[in-house]
């Protein structure tokens, strides 16, 4: 099957898969996943970390299907539509600081831009200011790329080079095929679970694979990315991706409202902390990263898919960032930020600045 149509290219196709999306997360959340995160691209990544041991926190270690699934379902439709072009060699390194830095700011606020709508959509007031915070970073974003920032040009490279990370996320299926998790216990075979804890929630596997897979799918055929939506309008006055992220806002706030899971307010909400400073500075830094490296997480997992190194790259730097988040305490918890979150923050946010004006002044 070659590239034709595309039926999710177009308004309705990318409303479509907004609407379903926001469906499927809240369907995840009441078959088991934390609250107001059906899907949380960097939270689930930090939570693979720690199931293969780069971090210790007990209480987030789980081999998250969902994020296997996204990219071997963009991977399924790229080769099936032509579209799978293995790519890369535009900055990596860069790359994969931004990936680290960007899972640090996320973790800040206690969520990436798909969680922001979701908490949102939960009644979590807090996410407010996370949103206001993305939509600061990428606002910076946009005017380094007013000013020409590029971190180079991606170079064709062989098909087998694009098939790596597609195949460590089989081999992670296939390792908890393995190692499945055994009711109570914090380990089995080389894999660490968590017993409590948002680790310990969660969807039943093969469900959480398969919403995965048509996550990954669709998202390859529509380009959907919430950092992209946010640019767009703010460069072009485009509102095509962003019509995708405010369906997926509708959708899941719809099926709140119906389920009874609509809480509005700041008080007692799940995976939420309280200090909105830092709920905005966390966001502002991670959206920046994301701005700079060409897209949200979920948007990098899909590239990931198709072939794109540099962006697999970025994903690869943002399990690590989100590793080191709580081997090194600067993650976000209930109580607050500490002093080594907010210092983590603002170095990653002066970090991105220096990439961006940078890169702009070399015109690479």
């Amino acid at each position: 099957m070659k590239s034709g149509f595309n039926i999710f290219s177009t308004t309705t196709g990318i409303v479509v898969t907004g609407l379903i999306f926001g469906a499927l997360a809240i369907w995840l959340q009441h078959s088991g996943n934390p609250g107001n995160m059906g899907i949380c691209v960097v939270c689930f990544n930090r939570d693979i970390a720690g199931a293969v041991g780069l971090h210790r926190a007990a209480v987030v270690q789980y081999l998250r299907p969902e994020i296997l699934g996204m990219v071997l379902g963009a991977f399924m439709a790229a080769l099936a539509f032509g579209e799978y072009k293995p790519r890369g060699g535009s900055s990596p390194i860069i790359r994969f600081l931004l990936g680290a830095i960007a899972g640090i700011g996320a973790l800040v606020f206690l969520g990436c831009p798909w969680r922001v709508i979701l908490r949102l959509a939960g009644g979590d007031a807090h996410a407010l200011f996370g949103l206001a915070g993305l939509m600061a970073g990428v606002g910076v974003g946009t005017l380094f790329f007013r000013k020409g920032f590029s971190l180079g040009r991606s170079q064709s490279q062989g098909r087998i080079s694009g098939l790596v990370l597609p195949g460590i996320m089989l081999a992670l299926v296939i390792l908890y095929l393995m190692d499945p998790q055994i009711q109570g216990q914090p380990q089995s075979g080389v894999l660490f679970y968590s017993v409590k804890g948002p680790g310990s929630q969660h969807a039943p596997f093969l469900l959480s694979l398969g919403a995965g897979l048509i996550v990954g799918f669709l998202a390859q055929r529509s380009r959907f990315c919430t950092m992209g939506a946010l640019r767009d309008v703010m460069l072009f006055r485009q509102w095509h991706l962003a019509l995708g992220f405010l369906a997926m806002l509708a959708a899941a706030l719809v099926l709140n409202l119906s389920l009874g899971s609509f809480h509005w307010g700041f008080e007692n909400q799940p995976i939420a902390q309280p200090d909105d400073l830092w709920n905005f500075l966390g966001m502002v830094t991670a959206g920046l990263a994301f701005a700079l490296a060409g897209g949200c997480p979920g948007r990098q997992l899909f590239m990931a898919g198709e072939g794109d190194n540099d962006a697999a790259v970025f994903a690869t730097g943002l399990i690590v960032g989100t590793a080191m988040a709580h081997n090194f305490g600067l993650a976000s918890s209930g109580a607050g930020i500490g002093m080594h979150g907010a210092a983590a923050t603002i170095s990653g946010l002066v970090i991105c600045l220096f990439i961006g004006f940078y890169n702009c002044k070399r015109g690479a």
